[in-house]
Parts: C-alpha cells; sequence; structure tokens
C-alpha cells in the first residue's frame, strides 16, 4: 500500500507540473478559440519558420515592428493560420511587395519600433481572416485598461520553446511614469512607447510575439516591441504606441498609391 501511495503521489506531483508546463504560454496565457483572433498574421522566413508576428490593417497592409525587417527576399506572410505545425486549409501565404520600416526607427533604443509591409497580392477576407482596427491619432491607451496580446512567441523566458498554436494573454496598461521610473526601466521608455503588464509580472509577451497586436478597446495600441527578459516583475512589456503613428502610417498608404497613379 506504501508503494501505491507513493506512486499516485508521484504522479499527481507530474500532474501538475504538466499542468504548469501547458499553461506557460505567451507567458502566463491561453489558447484562444481557434480562428478568433483573424487579424493576426504569422511572419515567417522562407523555409516557414516563425519570428515574429504582424496585423492586417486591409487587404493589402500588415503593420509589424520595425526590428522584424529580415529583408524582402527573406519572409513570407501568413494569415488565416493557428496552429504552425499542423496544416489547416485555412491558411493564406502571401510575399511581401514592399517593406516601409519607420524612417526615424533606432536600433539602439528601439524608439519608432513600427514598420509598414506591402503585400504582393491581397489576402481574401473571409471566416478565418479579417483586418484590425487602429486607433485614431494621439489616442490615449487607458491607465488600467485591460488588453489583449497574441503571438506564436516562447512561451517563457527560459526554456525558449515556440508553441504550436496561437496565444493570448490579458495585461493592464501601466503609465509611462512607473513604466521609466527607476525600478523599472528607468528613463528607456519615449513618447511612442506604451507599457502593459503586472506589477508581479508572470503574463507578457515574449520572443517570437515581436509585431504582433496588443489590442486595446478592441483596436491595435500596440505593437510587441521589446522589454526586460519576459514576464518579470516590475518590467512590464514594451510596445510601439499605433495612436502615435496612425497619420504616418495613412499619410504612407496613401502616397504609395499616388506615386502608383502618377507613375
Amino acid at each position: 500500500m506504501e508503494l501505491l501511495s507513493l506512486l499516485c503521489a508521484l504522479l499527481n506531483v507530474l500532474a501538475v507540473n504538466c499542468l504548469d508546463a501547458a499553461q506557460e504560454r505567451i507567458v502566463g496565457g491561453y489558447a484562444p478559440v481557434p480562428h478568433s483572433i483573424k487579424y493576426i498574421v504569422s511572419i515567417q522566413t522562407t523555409d516557414r519558420q516563425h519570428f515574429c508576428g504582424g496585423s492586417l490593417i486591409n487587404k493589402y497592409w500588415v503593420i509589424t515592428a520595425a526590428h522584424c525587417n529580415r529583408g524582402l527576399n527573406n519572409m513570407v506572410i501568413i494569415a488565416g493560420d493557428y496552429s504552425l505545425s499542423i496544416y489547416e486549409g485555412t491558411e493564406q501565404e502571401i510575399t511581401p511587395h514592399l517593406l516601409i520600416p519607420h524612417p526615424g526607427y533606432n536600433s539602439s533604443t528601439n524608439d519608432h519600433d513600427i514598420m509598414l509591409i506591402k503585400l504582393r497580392a491581397p489576402v481574401y477576407l473571409d471566416g478565418y481572416v479579417s483586418i484590425a482596427l487602429l486607433p485614431r491619432q494621439g489616442a490615449p491607451a487607458a491607465e488600467g485598461g485591460l488588453c489583449r496580446v497574441s503571438g506564436w512567441g516562447y512561451t517563457s523566458s527560459v526554456g525558449q520553446q515556440i508553441p504550436s498554436t496561437l496565444r493570448t494573454v490579458t495585461v493592464p496598461v501601466v503609465s509611462a511614469e512607473r513604466c521609466n521610473g527607476s525600478g523599472a526601466y528607468n528613463g528607456s521608455i519615449t513618447d511612442n512607447m506604451l507599457c502593459a503588464g503586472y506589477t508581479a509580472g508572470g503574463k507578457d509577451a515574449c520572443e517570437g510575439d515581436s509585431g504582433g497586436p496588443l489590442v486595446c478597446e478592441g483596436r491595435v495600441y500596440g505593437v510587441v516591441s521589446w522589454g526586460r527578459g519576459c514576464a518579470e516583475a516590475q518590467y512590464p512589456g514594451v510596445y510601439t504606441a499605433v495612436s502615435r503613428y496612425r497619420r504616418w502610417i495613412d499619410n504612407t498608404i496613401f502616397s504609395y498609391y499616388s506615386r502608383c497613379s502618377n507613375g
């Protein structure tokens, strides 16, 4: 009986550990209903290795992070995906036609970490693919407001394992003052950045989620940019504040079509 009790106890411990590991996604997130986040795209290498996320803002254009730029001929965009390891028949694969990182992007400070991707062909909007809404120019994300970040990035800062299915987690917006404080990023947060996360840590985006959407009140207010580790206490995730770039996004797309029509 003692051996049986010991075996049962061991199985219980293993079950708990397996449960903890299964829940360590995005970090601290969960798997959403398949294909419920229809505006997210997976940005992959030409040999189909996921490395960044992005958001469809119309049939021809994606927003992502400027640091996701690997060169026009080294990237493919996958819309309508959920599981990276299984072909589901819902995926649409499109090659990029043009990469437009923000002209002010600074890889040292991570400032202006945003990029537009013009697709070579339009995505087909269906039950698995849709367009993300953007905030108006200068619209603030309410401090303490809950937002959702999603992606296929690492599920922990130590294991560095890419999950097969999309993950998502809800995090609150953190004030720039607190995020920039001496106990956190100590002045590294610019006006073009947005912080979101818990003081205790535990829930965050991680490597591989870069470029993906932080959605607040139904609009993409943030693009996953950088942070210290993943889900560390006192260090919330740092996002490019999309509302600072709405005018740049609109003007860039408009000028592209203006040049095309004049050419």
